[in-house]
């Protein structure tokens, strides 16, 4: 059946990913668009890593398939992660993908997707009435959480950290935490960190933002217009920097310089939340689970690019809760019709007839 009308089969290939354990779909996600009329395409073992077993996709009517050939063979095809380059094999004119794609980080990927001709449906652009970011926000949440959570255990000195308890104790002061980016990330970021008991500083460009967080905050929390020299000074007296700024759809800006790290103590951590769009700070390279830190001027960096995968059952249950009624809508109706009548899931189209058609998108890779 074509784009037009709707898609009959939908496929979900396991993640392959270094250490990516998350699923694109439940089985009760699977159930839905099987009571839909969809033929449902699960990658054998797809689920196991999140806790969802063969079995379990079955008895919800899915079908499960031995290669990933077979879960790509669909006619929309729904993951977590950006093709990885042994995937490209699978991208052709004929097929709609739906995934978190981060093109700005990955040009490569873009031109896979464009050279294919493959219809490319990303996550992290798909928009709703408020401006906000549906599909990224509960991911934004996990990995802000885990970003302290990481930070903090990266602290310890077996870790290459300064050895740092991030509460303190009594006569001994707490850890000091500079948050860049007030969004969902640096929020979840600075809650976490604050139940932990450290002192917690968030930068925004944004005042109504800083205001929101002001109303909002807890004891140990302050806030800090942005500007380059504030930065500077707050990132040469922090022990743990988390980076979480965001462009929708675009390359993280550079925030934090070569120089502003080399200001800080020796055994601090930065935790790059953005390293997903790029990296706000300009000595991050990539890292992942198994090989989550690298030390540059002797400060911890953890650069993991798909952080959530840390958590897999958390994660698929969140990202499945917003997903499916796109994944759903997308199935029932088509490209063309599913963008005319739902215009924030037409900003979540990033590629297709072999062009990258989201503007912010585009403008980014061409930098």
């Amino acid at each position: 059946m074509s784009d037009t009308h709707g898609f009959q089969s939908v496929g979900v290939p396991r993640e392959i990913k270094s250490d990516e354990r998350r699923v694109a779909l439940t089985p009760d996600g699977a159930s839905e668009l099987h009571a839909l009329g969809k033929t449902v395409l699960v990658e054998y073992d797809a689920g196991l890593g999140a806790g969802f077993a063969n079995g379990d996709y079955e008895a919800a009517g899915a079908i499960i398939v031995d290669s990933a050939a077979d879960a790509w063979g669909a006619e929309l095809v729904v993951k977590v992660k950006e093709p990885q380059d042994n995937e490209f094999t699978y991208l052709r004119s004929d097929l709609t993908l739906f995934t978190y794609l981060h093109l700005a980080a990955y040009p490569g990927v873009a031109t896979a997707l464009c050279d294919a001709g493959t219809t490319g449906f990303a996550y992290e652009t798909v928009t709703d009435d408020n401006g906000g970011l549906p599909l990224l926000a509960p991911m934004s949440e996990i990995a802000g959480q885990l970003a302290a959570q990481m930070g903090a255990h990266h602290l310890s000195a077996h870790l290459g950290g300064a050895g740092l308890l991030m509460g303190g104790v009594p006569g001994v002061l707490p850890a000091e935490v500079l948050v860049l980016g007030g969004g969902n990330v640096g929020w979840a970021a600075a809650r976490v960190a604050l139940g932990l008991g450290a002192n917690v500083t968030i930068v925004d460009r944004s005042i109504e933002r800083l205001i929101w967080i002001d109303e909002h905050k807890f004891s140990r929390l302050r806030t800090l217009a942005s500007s380059r020299a504030a930065v500077a000074r707050a990132v040469a007296s922090s022990d743990l920097v988390i980076g979480a700024v965001l462009v929708a759809g675009g390359r993280a800006p550079v925030v934090v310089s070569e120089d502003m790290v080399r200001t800080m103590r020796k055994g601090s951590v930065i935790v790059d939340v953005a390293v997903d769009q790029g990296g706000c700070v300009e000595t991050t390279i990539e890292t992942s689970h198994r090989e989550p830190t690298r030390e540059v001027h002797g400060i911890v960096h953890y650069a993991v690019g798909n952080m959530p995968g840390a958590v897999p059952r958390t994660s698929t249950l969140a990202l499945t809760n917003v997903t499916l009624p796109r994944i759903a809508e997308l199935a029932q109706k088509g490209t063309d019709h599913a963008i005319a009548s739902n215009s924030h899931l037409g900003n979540g189209l990033n590629t297709r007839n072999g062009e990258v058609v989201n503007a912010v998108v585009a403008q980014s890779i061409s930098r």
